[in-house]
């Protein structure tokens, strides 16, 4: 009698939950957005009442399944906290979340820079991985899989934080969100979508390059590989649409390599991307995201691509609540496109998000940016953006910092710093019409603010 009474009460079990379906990041040891309306959605019976029931208001919410199964509701969720448990059922069917954490959640997106784990030997997250559990902070892998046309799930759930968890797991992630949880005092839940060596197009929705002739030509370009999809969209529609909903604080992105062949374009394609991102979830979150580092791309001297790159990261500074963590100071080998030091990656990304979205007092917290020029007689005067105490040089002189006339020759250049402006000439131009500072592939410029950061690469002119 025994086996016949397991075997019906395992047939009861799997029975209760046949007619609940959640997408799989709706998991034990989730995190929710903190003090939110939450979407919560799944599957259920046709045209069937759900309840959803939220432990920490034990309110239980009535909601209809559609035609095609799907029913949508709203969780308001409290202050951060938990663990607590969601309960849903459907007539005779049942089933349970339970570990929950409300906080903060972040998504962590782009090529092999964000992907970068202990898996490639980083000795930062070797040295951290004993250290690793931290049961407030929660991690989401997402896999590594494409598909031609948008999805509605992934494969993957939620874990805690543990040295086994996070072993192969992002480590810009890793420390954005032990840095988030430990300043903020608050779980954090972290999502990793990541796949090294994809261009930007694969992370786009499809009508973002289909509208746009040089955006579609440059798509089609990608051959297949082994290593990864070559459509555009793919990664879109398998890692990223499947998550779109998901109530969060934003985004954190480390990607540009893969486009510095497509560089004239990148602004317009990185900036349709977070659009469509953004449409997607139907909220303006923050978007922050890492300017390329310094690394020899083997580029012409007249067509120096890493730097035009980074000028096309630096436009879309145009879009609202976007900012960008400057690196060109962290790169041990520029001859290796992965920089190891990611855990000060990590810190200028989570520190523009303290400072922009949790209103923490941070001083010169993001890279001056290159604001506007004015040429006074035989002197070129450069304003900066995002300059709060002074400017800084470490080493007797600015590196990588070049003038030119009309004949566009550029020369190193002479210069002096006047109230937080950077003055630039040359006895050699009575006429100077233009300013390049650290705009090649592998410049790694000395020149920062006054909390270390380095100022972004730029130039005056367009030639």
């Amino acid at each position: 009698m025994k086996p016949f009474f397991f075997a019906l009460t395992l047939f009861l079990s799997l029975n209760l939950k046949a007619q609940i379906n959640l997408p799989s990041f709706f998991s034990d040891n989730m995190v929710l957005q903190r003090n939110a309306e939450v979407n919560f959605w799944g599957w259920g019976v046709r045209g069937g009442e759900v309840t959803v029931t939220p432990s920490w208001s034990n309110q239980p919410i009535k909601v209809r399944a559609n035609g095609y199964a799907r029913f949508d509701t709203k969780l308001k969720t409290p202050e951060a906290g938990g663990p607590y448990e969601i309960t849903i059922s459907t007539g005779r069917f049942k089933k349970v979340i339970k570990n929950i954490l409300i906080g903060e959640v972040w998504l962590c997106s782009g090529q092999s820079n964000m992907q970068w784990s202990s898996y490639n030997k980083l000795p930062e997250m070797l040295d951290e991985m004993p250290y690793a559990h931290n049961p407030k902070i929660r991690l989401l892998q997402v896999s590594n899989i494409g598909a031609a046309s948008p999805q509605d799930n992934i494969y993957d759930s939620w874990k805690e934080c543990t040295t086994q968890n996070v072993d192969g797991f992002s480590a810009i992630g890793y420390f954005i969100a032990k840095q988030l949880s430990t300043e903020l005092n608050i779980p954090v839940g972290v999502i990793n979508a990541s796949w090294g060596g994809t261009p930007a197009e694969f992370w786009t929705p499809a009508k973002y390059i289909e509208s746009d002739a040089e955006l579609l030509n440059n798509a089609k370009l990608f051959k297949p590989a082994a290593a990864r999809p070559h459509e555009y969209a793919s990664l879109w529609n398998a890692m990223i649409h499947p998550l779109a909903g998901y109530t969060m604080a934003g985004i954190f992105w480390y990607q540009g390599e893969g486009n510095v062949g497509t560089y004239r374009s990148y602004d317009r394609l990185f900036s349709g991307l977070i659009k469509g991102w953004r449409e997607a979830w139907k909220t303006e979150f923050p978007f922050y995201y890492v300017q390329i580092a310094p690394y020899n791309y083997k580029s012409p001297a007249n067509e120096q691509k890493g730097a035009l790159l980074r000028e096309a990261q630096t436009k879309t500074l145009a879009l609202p609540k976007t900012a960008m963590a400057v690196i060109s100071d962290l790169v041990p080998d520029i001859n290796n496109v992965h920089p190891t030091r990611k855990k000060e990656v990590a810190e200028r990304l989570a520190n523009i998000a303290l400072a922009e979205l949790y209103g923490k007092e941070k001083s010169d917290y993001k890279s001056p940016v290159y604001k506007n020029h004015k040429i006074e007689g035989d002197k070129i005067v450069i304003d900066f953006d995002y300059l709060q105490g002074k400017l800084q040089v470490k080493g007797a002189e600015i590196t990588d910092l070049l003038i030119a006339d009309e004949s566009k020759n550029f020369i190193p250049a002479n210069y002096k710093i006047e109230k937080n402006k950077l003055v630039v000439f040359s006895k050699q131009f009575k006429k100077p019409t233009a300013v390049r500072f650290g705009f090649t592939d592998t410049a790694m410029p000395n020149f920062f603010n006054s909390t270390g950061l380095p100022v972004a690469p730029f130039r005056t002119d367009s030639w």
